[in-house]
């Protein structure tokens, strides 16, 4: 234990905020549930000690996120990393024609992931291929996007809000609030600013690729914030400099799946990896006197065990 949703700063990739992780809770056994760009800041989880256990029923959670995307310039990385590799002259936009777009893009549907990215294929990472100039025939991934919701139309990324409120329904550009700190911008392109919410596996550089394709201009993303992951909120995850003291959650409360409350019998059965009968259905969470006995999944009959605890 715990689980911990962490605040990531800029220009540091997950891997870096693992091992400040590491060091500052003593330990090396740190697993994330899922990558976050260097570009990008907002909520990474990571599990500690124990609880890398359920980094397993985690990694599927769906993430929030407030997204700038400026129009007119392409890059490599499909960020702002750059450097600006395309450019198009950016038609007047209509903020209804744009809606009319995202709309398109909700729901189901394949990505191609980006060039620079962690996927491997072949045993080689697209981003070393990428690096040394060559490219790789990533196929595309089924993901799901929930929601796409266009906060604003602006001229350039510099002039794009960057303060921000939490109101019930996430978070809106206000005079006061916390500010969120972007990459430098590759130019003032026009940009619109988004607020998603989307599946496991979904890139957010690929969206901005793709929602430039649609509006027939070259886009990057120029600046992403991670706002939610699964039950854990921008809004209460800890710093860098909290680390080392941050209580964070239990693995029983980081698992939303429905409980079982088991007996001693049920309990051993699971501990050894049997299959006792039970009528529950779908995945559960299997408890004894208030303590994580297991993950399971029930079709009806019987209980199969995904991951137990001692």
């Amino acid at each position: 234990m715990p689980v911990l949703a962490v605040d990531k700063p800029l220009n540091l990739t997950s891997h870096d905020v693992v091992n400040r992780a590491r060091r500052a809770r003593a330990t090396r056994r740190v697993g994330h549930t899922g990558t976050l760009d260097p570009l990008a800041t907002g909520v990474l989880v990571l599990c500690v000690d124990d609880s890398t256990k359920v980094v397993q029923f985690m990694e599927h959670d769906s993430k929030d996120y407030l997204a700038w995307v400026s129009l007119g310039a392409g890059t490599p990385t499909l960020d702002a990393e750059g450097p600006v590799d395309t450019t198009g002259t950016v038609p007047p936009l209509d903020g209804g024609h744009i809606r009319e777009v995202l709309a398109t893009f909700c729901g189901p549907q394949q990505q191609i992931p980006p060039q620079y990215s962690a996927i491997q294929l072949g045993g080689q990472r697209a981003y070393a291929v990428a690096r040394a100039g060559g490219t790789l025939e990533l196929p595309a991934r089924n993901i799901v996007i929930h929601s796409l919701e266009l906060l604003g139309v602006y001229p350039s990324v510099q002039a794009a809000p960057r303060t921000f409120s939490t109101v019930p329904d996430g978070w809106l550009p206000t005079p006061e609030g916390r500010t969120f700190t972007l990459p430098e911008p590759l130019g003032e392109f026009p940009t619109l600013l988004l607020r998603a919410s989307v599946g496991s596996g979904t890139y957010l550089r690929s969206l901005a690729r793709d929602l430039g394709a649609a509006l027939g201009v070259p886009a990057h993303l120029a600046g992403l914030v991670r706002t939610r992951v699964g039950r854990y909120s921008l809004s209460s995850a800890v710093s860098l400099e909290q680390l080392a003291e941050a209580e964070g959650i239990p693995d029983l409360e980081a698992l939303g799946f429905p409980r079982i409350e088991a007996d001693e019998r049920l309990a051993l059965e699971l501990r050894q990896g049997k299959r006792p009968r039970h009528t529950a259905r779908g995945r559960q969470v299997v408890t004894l006197v208030g303590q994580l006995v297991a993950v399971v999944d029930g079709d009806g009959e019987q209980l199969k065990v995904v991951r137990a605890w001692a």
